[in-house]
């Protein structure tokens, strides 16, 4: 129990430090990172806010993911939901300042990535399951078999089209955070001494099975 709990704390906390990463990025004012253009440009067009941009992207990620067979974790649904809600939290009370300086700008963007790495790092090393778009990635990459840079750079490329067309802010940002964000992720991860690679994830579906067998089947 001591351990679940202890994993519960890591998980949000990692969450609420994606987010503190992101909103660095967006107020950077060098224009958004890839899927946050998509965000902005459907909060543009709906009248919802970024958070919940981020929240109806994610819950329409998980289920084509899931039409294609990737299993979800409870840390899928959470990330889903709780990242969104942390964003609109950090914009709504304006607690990260803005900059419109070049200099101040790039570091803080820079910053943001860095940020946004340890993140990741806190909530995929509790091993409840990947984020949503990271989901989707993996499971293009097992039905295509492409590689993950090809995937990842076609799902960017696709989500920053899309959000310009319906009016995201696309920058001089947002080429260096497509470029340099696997790089911070990965130096983020080799402070931290996080292997990805060697997590193994619980998804729901195991815990279903848990369930059954040991209530249900005992039982029977």
């Amino acid at each position: 129990m001591r351990k679940n709990i202890l994993a519960f704390i890591k998980l949000f906390f990692g969450y609420f430090v994606c987010a503190v990463g992101i909103v660095m990025t967006i107020n950077s004012n060098l224009g958004l990172a890839p899927w946050d253009v998509f965000h902005q440009g459907l909060s543009k067009l709906t009248g919802i806010t970024i958070g919940r941009a981020h929240i109806l992207t994610g819950v329409s990620i998980v289920a084509l993911s899931s039409i294609f067979g990737e299993k979800v974790g409870w840390g899928t649904i959470f990330n889903m939901l709780f990242i969104g809600i942390f964003i609109d939290f950090l914009m709504l009370n304006n607690l990260i300042p803005i900059f419109n300086k070049f200099l101040p700008s790039l570091i803080m963007m820079l910053l943001g990535l860095l940020v946004l790495g340890f993140g990741c790092y806190l909530y995929l090393s509790v091993g409840w399951g990947s984020g949503p778009r990271d989901g989707l990635m993996i499971a293009l990459v097992k039905k295509t078999n492409k590689s993950v840079r090809f995937i990842k750079n076609i799902q960017e490329i696709i989500a920053v089209s899309i959000g310009y067309i319906l009016g995201g802010s696309v920058g001089i940002g947002t080429f260096l955070m497509a470029i340099l964000g696997g790089y911070f992720m990965q130096f983020a991860f080799k402070i931290a001494k996080f292997d990805v690679s060697q997590i193994q994830h619980r998804f729901i579906e195991d815990d279903i099975k848990f369930i059954k067998e040991k209530f249900i089947c005992k039982k029977s």
